[in-house]
């Protein structure tokens, strides 16, 4: 991150603030390494919030240098028109993956709107802010497809998919994850949005150890598979998808649908296709959705993958 990798990253920040969305988005992302020297680093606004994230430490003085680029940007012009209250430096690459607050006073929790749709974020506190903005087009799908299904999630986290699902006209989303505070804030966003939480389930369950009633609360119109790539002692992507893929016939109408989602730079779509061949082969692929254009990326397979699966009809099997 050299002198002249600062000041792309200024300018490509400077004509982001000057025409900033009405809703959360990326301004900057370095990690689909577009922009040499630049890699590790992504620029979100969250509507008054620019959250700033290092993935990598940079040397003192290339840290120094980006503090000082920073700082003059939120007094220029630009910033100042954007209507930005507050600037938030997050060293993801920390164990303790410190924040810093550069501008503005620290708040633990800001709430910003997708797609119309309300969701609550944790700043400061957590490595992730609970809201992960690649998959905006994955949650308007769902939107666009839920109109009177009964839905699955799976690795709900805080719900996203669920509240555009409620939102698009589901009958009833359930919601599976080992983590029940993300579920908690699941919660807290359906309420946002004024949804119905009798059309909503939270199950704070092992997924490995819940096939049984997960069956017995389908079969399910839509079922979105969304994990980790990897989380210690619970789910290893590499090793653990297969068995997620193996149960989909038995939790599935007879002609449901699977977003199946990844996020592995490491692993492209090859080994998603190949999964279903050979644990689900009833399901064809259907498409991979679009990632959205402010995550632009020099190796298509390095990005979010997110593709759709589909039980054909019994006419055209």
């Amino acid at each position: 991150m050299n002198s002249d990798a600062i000041h792309t990253l200024q300018q490509h920040l400077s004509a982001a603030l000057a025409n900033v969305p009405d809703e959360a988005r990326r301004l900057f992302h370095g990690r689909g390494q577009c922009w040499p020297g630049l890699e590790q680093i992504s620029v979100d606004w969250l509507q008054g919030v620019v959250l700033v994230t290092l993935f990598r430490e940079p040397a003192a003085d290339e840290l120094l240098a980006l503090n000082s680029m920073l700082q003059s940007l939120s007094a220029s012009p630009q910033w100042l028109a954007s209507g930005a209250r507050a600037l938030l430096l997050q060293h993801r690459y920390q164990p303790e993956c410190t924040n810093e607050w550069l501008l503005g006073e620290p708040v633990e929790h800001w709430q910003v709107c997708e797609n119309g749709l309300q969701f609550k974020l944790d700043l400061g506190r957590k490595q992730n802010t609970g809201l992960f903005l690649d998959m905006r087009h994955g949650r308007r799908w769902v939107q666009e497809q839920a109109h009177g299904q009964r839905v699955l999630n799976l690795f709900a986290y805080t719900c996203g998919f669920s509240v555009a699902a409620i939102a698009g006209g589901a009958e009833h989303v359930v919601n599976l994850d080992m983590a029940k505070a993300a579920l908690s804030r699941g919660r807290e966003n359906h309420r946002l949005n004024q949804h119905d939480l009798n059309r909503v389930s939270f199950l704070g369950h092992d997924l490995f150890k819940s096939w049984g009633k997960l069956k017995r609360e389908g079969p399910y119109d839509l079922i979105i598979i969304d994990p980790p790539s990897f989380q210690k002692g619970s789910f290893v992507l590499t090793q653990d998808y297969q068995k997620v893929l193996r149960r989909l016939p038995d939790l599935l109408t007879e002609q449901g649908t699977v977003l199946a989602c990844m996020n592995d730079p490491a692993i492209g779509v090859d080994f998603l296709l190949a999964g279903f061949a050979s644990e689900a082969p009833g399901l064809v692929f259907v498409q991979r959705l679009d990632n959205p254009p402010e995550f632009p990326d020099s190796q298509p397979e390095g990005g979010l993958k997110a593709l759709v699966f589909k039980r054909p009809a019994a006419s055209a099997i």
